[in-house]
């Protein structure tokens, strides 16, 4: 073997104990999480069954509160990414990328952040999503961004869509201290949409995206649907 082929072997075993490594301390963070969940917030999770147990898929959940990342995460078998805004966890950002975060700008369509989360899913990960980008103020669904149209178009893996009930009771906006509220988080059944993207093209496609999961989102907690998207949508 070459001066060469000994630095590619040594290159991609430092490579497996990294991820070896963050395994273990994402798998740490899972069990304490879970523990922490369940002790504080009475936490459930419903419809876990309902994520696969390998390939890619995307979870696509609401968003209330900052535990909304670590509480849809403790549902989830199987080690995830996330993707989040870039000014999360100051001071953290290098361990939480390490564990999977993708950080995005939501000023505009991220191409260096969703390219990432296209590449993970292509990859057999899970990647979660919250489509509408950003917390609700007044508990209300929000329309979604067309950013998961452009991951599902990318990587045709199904959906997951998620409802998260309690978090904004537990950690609402502006909030100093955490409150012991019940939380669940329900996991629907996955959404296929490879039939639809010979029905839908470019945006259009996007947009049905968008809209089909956060109507499904509003279905698993028997809420009202984003204004603009009603249950006739498409």
């Amino acid at each position: 073997m070459g001066p060469r082929g000994r630095c590619d072997s040594r290159a991609n075993n430092c490579g497996d104990r990294d991820q070896a490594v963050t395994a273990v301390v994402y798998g740490f963070f899972w069990l304490l999480c879970n523990a922490l969940a369940r002790l504080l917030f009475r936490y459930r999770a419903v419809g876990r069954e309902n994520i696969p147990r390998r390939g890619g898929v995307l979870v696509a959940a609401n968003h209330a509160s900052y535990l909304d990342i670590p509480v849809l995460g403790c549902g989830i078998p199987r080690r995830a990414a996330f993707l989040g805004r870039q000014d999360l966890f100051p001071g953290f950002r290098w361990l939480f990328q390490w564990l999977g975060w993708i950080p995005i700008r939501l000023d505009r369509l991220d191409r260096q952040g969703f390219g990432k989360a296209i590449r993970l899913i292509k990859s057999g990960t899970v990647v979660v999503i919250y489509p509408e980008g950003g917390r609700t103020l007044d508990g209300r669904l929000r329309p979604g961004k067309p950013g998961i149209g452009v991951i599902v178009a990318e990587t045709a893996c199904p959906v997951i869509p998620a409802y998260i009930a309690g978090t904004q009771e537990a950690l609402p906006i502006g909030a100093s201290w955490i409150r012991c509220r019940p939380v669940q988080v329900t996991y629907g059944e996955p959404i296929d949409f490879s039939a639809d993207a010979q029905r839908y093209s470019g945006k259009e496609f996007y947009r049905h995206v968008s809209r089909t999961v956060m109507v499904k989102i509003a279905e698993l907690g028997h809420v009202a649907p984003p204004a603009t998207q009603s249950h006739n949508a498409e």
